[in-house]
């Protein structure tokens, strides 16, 4: 099924707001899901011309039978129509569509895009490169702090960050590339007025102001369960590759993965231990060949197209105010000694969970929080030292 693009020859009036007006119209139709408009869209090339067809055009038209062209035949709420535009206009968000400079190009090129996205936030220039990190949401800290450490990795070395905005590996994937000062998305099973979960309504504010938060469903959608396994085509669609952090032997990480692998997109994923079932879907995926094993940046680097990131400017060393950066001395318990084992020399984290009797599932969530505060530097192989 082809949406159309922004080169064929589409009428000179389709970003008017007519049009936009008949596309949100067509979303409000009783019986019109995401996959029947894109089928609607794909036959009439305009959503005024699907208002304009006649019952027989209509019902040719795969899954839309007589109750559901009845349903387009009739339809004249244009007080839904303009309530929902209002809507947008409260939350701040906009109507991309197919023909918008704007939509992905990625997505155009999967076999089901979505019809439209609503958006809070801005998209990257459709060009850019993404990745997208998913897993589930009953994750371990081992998990969670890799997340939060890949986000943040992938957003230095030039990537957008991809996920669902779920508790979890999603959650934490976001706020790495956030917390490096990067870019992110967040793709939901709901409306980008209803966001899923509400507790993490700080988190998706934060996401607009660097990124976007993108729905295929009406603004104020509920988060209904079938919508989330749907939606994992674009969490994959958008990206170069997905990168699978921690997984059950079931749930909805391992669709993307799926949908990933039909995308023709890579797929990696983080090894995690035998003896947790929250490693099971992982360590499956890397077993039987259908993901990279992860275990650096360099990893995926290998399998990704190159990206120039631009080197901050040069600090004029006079223009550095001294003692406003975080202070050492200031730290305590679990930090304090490990910041107290590092030095210059970089050293494994093994080995630094040697010295100081701690276990690697506590001491790479500080090491990484001492990254974020500028006091550690992690390097390639897990290895880490002062900065």
């Amino acid at each position: 099924m082809r949406l159309p693009l922004e080169n064929d020859d589409e009428p000179p009036d389709r970003d008017r707001s007519g049009e936009q007006r008949a596309l949100i119209g067509l979303s409000l139709v009783s019986g019109i899901g995401p996959q029947r408009l894109r089928a609607l869209l794909a036959a009439f090339d305009t959503p005024s011309a699907v208002f304009r067809a006649s019952r027989s055009a209509l019902t040719k038209v795969d899954g839309v039978g007589d109750q559901t062209a009845e349903a387009i035949l009739t339809f004249d709420d244009r007080a839904a129509v303009e309530d929902e535009m209002e809507r947008a206009q409260e939350l701040g968000a906009e109507l991309v569509s197919p023909w918008d400079e704007r939509f992905p190009d990625r997505l155009r090129e999967i076999y089901d895009p979505p019809a439209y996205l609503w958006m809070r936030g801005s998209l990257p220039a459709t060009d850019e490169p993404m990745v997208t990190v998913v897993g589930t949401r009953r994750c371990t800290d081992y998990g969670r702090a890799q997340a939060h450490h890949f986000g943040a990795e992938l957003v230095r070395r030039g990537f957008t960050v991809v996920s669902g905005l779920a508790y979890g590996i999603d959650a934490a994937a976001h706020k790495g590339a956030l917390d490096a000062g990067g870019r992110t998305i967040a793709v939901l099973g709901s409306g980008v007025g209803r966001i899923y979960p509400q507790k993490h309504t700080a988190l998706a504010e934060r996401i607009t102001e660097n990124g976007a938060v993108l729905s295929e469903y009406a603004l104020d959608a509920e988060p209904d369960a079938p919508n989330f396994p749907e939606r994992n085509r674009i969490l994959s669609g958008l990206a170069l590759g997905t990168l699978v952090v921690e997984s059950y032997s079931e749930g909805g990480a391992l669709i993307t993965a799926r949908l990933a692998v039909e995308q023709n997109r890579e797929v990696f994923a983080i090894p995690g231990a035998v003896t947790k079932d929250s490693s099971r879907g992982t360590n499956r995926l890397i077993q039987r060949g259908h993901a990279k094993l992860v275990m650096e940046m360099e990893d995926l680097l290998e399998e990704l197209p190159e990206v120039t990131v631009e080197e901050p400017d040069e600090v004029d060393a006079d223009t550095v105010t001294t003692g406003s950066g975080p202070d050492p001395e200031e730290l305590s318990g679990d930090a304090r000694v490990l910041y107290d084992a590092l030095s210059d020399t970089p050293v494994h984290v093994d080995q630094l969970c040697e010295e100081t009797d701690l276990d690697p599932s506590s001491a790479l969530p500080t090491l990484l929080k001492l990254e974020f505060k500028g006091l550690v530097r992690q390097l390639a192989g897990k290895q880490f030292r002062r900065s």
